[in-house]
């Protein structure tokens, strides 16, 4: 009986999704739980399985469609049975004048190795590749359709790609992840080489490219612009002294790496004074509901981390709760599935207020955007030393500038240069965060 692929559940909020890619073609066997298209949703990619044996007979949303839930993506139908095999023998006046015929040669991916059985057929990245790692690929010029793997992998990811496009691997002098069987470099060298000087001749290169946008994307895209138009941004600045909290992690990088298995990184020093902060000027920690302003007693604080589709801000909830090595483990889990495109639903829902860390980036000042519907965001720049006046001295000192992007329909500007000063007295008296935490 057939069975359709619909659209799933995608999540509280997500109602809509785009087809980004077939892992099967129509004609090809799939088994139960086996990975048939992939769907892009404004937060993560998800995966859609078959659900029963069969084959993939057609395919009613094409890559790049918008879908709902419950929209039919595909449908499966029942393999054939293998016809029976039969015993009788032919008449006899017909054999006798039959010769006899060659058995048929066996097909190009089912040659027999040496011991008999027949080699399994092959496979390529391109076909078991997460999202992440074909964007990765795109982004490098590399083909996956064209890289077979080896083994028993089921996932290539972006991580392993990156393996692929190192020059070590990609000059033989180290041997492709993941049972990947690179085939760039003889390629490479095939395109490298010089074309017979008859046949050489001028291409014009192309001086536009259309790209479509990734959902994601076009979600970001559509919110920045939301934010802008919806909410009075204003943004307050400051300049941070970070040399205690810079003394405080040269004396505890080692013990702190040891005992907990993480660096121990600025972000989280950030993120505990800007609670403390929150709990001063609680209407930093608000949403605007109509003619209501809705304050939030709990902190669900979205750190900002970069991935290969764009911006995205995992949630740490109830971070009042956690301790310094806790968030930097869970910052650095983030970072990971963002790299990956393995991050939940969960994981981005919600949020009661930001901290955008440019600084990793080189960035120097910038002024962030709201996150909707917060009202409040963070941003951290580039430490760089600067000569400042202390005690009619001119020093030099580690200096970071700060940034806190507000909605002033509900903030005054009075109250979030008092809540920024906060952050700035909390950061440069790092002692001061364990009392008040």
């Amino acid at each position: 009986m057939p069975a359709k692929i619909v659209v799933p559940e995608l999540g509280e909020s997500v109602l809509e999704a785009t087809v980004g890619h077939w892992r099967k073609k129509e004609g090809d066997h799939v088994s139960p739980g086996e990975v048939v298209v992939e769907l892009e949703t404004d937060k993560v990619d998800l995966e859609v399985g078959a659900e029963q044996d069969g084959v993939l007979a057609k395919i009613e949303r094409k890559e790049g469609a918008d879908v709902r839930i419950g929209d039919v993506l595909g449908v499966i139908e029942e393999a054939a049975p293998a016809p029976a095999a039969t015993n009788e023998a032919a008449p006899a006046d017909e054999s006798s004048n039959r010769q006899p015929s060659a058995p048929p040669a066996p097909a190009a991916d089912q040659v027999p190795e040496p011991g008999g059985s027949p080699a399994p057929a092959v496979r390529t990245a391109g076909e078991i590749s997460t999202p992440s790692a074909r964007r990765f690929a795109r982004a490098q010029g590399l083909n996956l359709g064209q890289i077979p793997v080896s083994g028993s992998s089921t996932r290539v990811t972006r991580k392993e790609v990156e393996g692929l496009s190192q020059p070590s691997s990609l000059h033989g002098q180290a041997a492709p992840p993941n049972g990947l069987q690179d085939l760039s470099a003889p390629e490479r060298a095939r395109q490298s080489a010089p074309e017979p000087q008859a046949v050489s001749r001028a291409v014009p290169l192309e001086r536009e490219e259309r790209v479509r946008m990734s959902r994601r994307r076009l979600t970001i895209a559509q919110r920045l612009v939301e934010a802008q138009q919806t909410a009075a941004i204003l943004t307050t600045f400051n300049e941070v002294n970070m040399s205690a909290v810079a003394a405080l992690r040269q004396r505890q990088r080692e013990a702190f790496k040891e005992r907990y298995g993480v660096g121990l990184g600025v972000v989280s020093f950030f993120v505990k004074a800007a609670i403390t902060a929150l709990k001063q000027f609680p209407r930093l920690n608000a949403e605007v509901q109509g003619n209501e302003i809705v304050l939030k007693h709990h902190y669900d604080i979205g750190v900002a981390v970069g991935a290969s589709e764009g911006l995205v801000v995992p949630i740490l909830r109830d971070a009042d709760r956690m301790t310094f090595a806790q968030i930097e483990t869970a910052v650095k889990e983030f970072a990971r599935k963002a790299r990956e495109g393995s991050l939940a639903l969960d994981e981005l829902r919600g949020g009661t207020f930001s901290v955008s860390n440019g600084g990793v980036f080189g960035s120097l000042l910038s002024t962030p955007i709201l996150n909707p519907p917060q009202v409040g965001i963070l941003g951290l720049h580039k430490i760089e030393e600067r000569p400042v006046a202390e005690k009619g001295q001119v020093v030099v000192r580690p200096m970071m500038y700060v940034a806190l992007s507000y909605d002033h329909r509900i903030v005054d500007g009075m109250e979030a240069v008092q809540f920024l000063v906060r952050v700035k007295e909390l950061v440069e008296d790092p002692g001061t965060l364990l009392i008040e935490s």
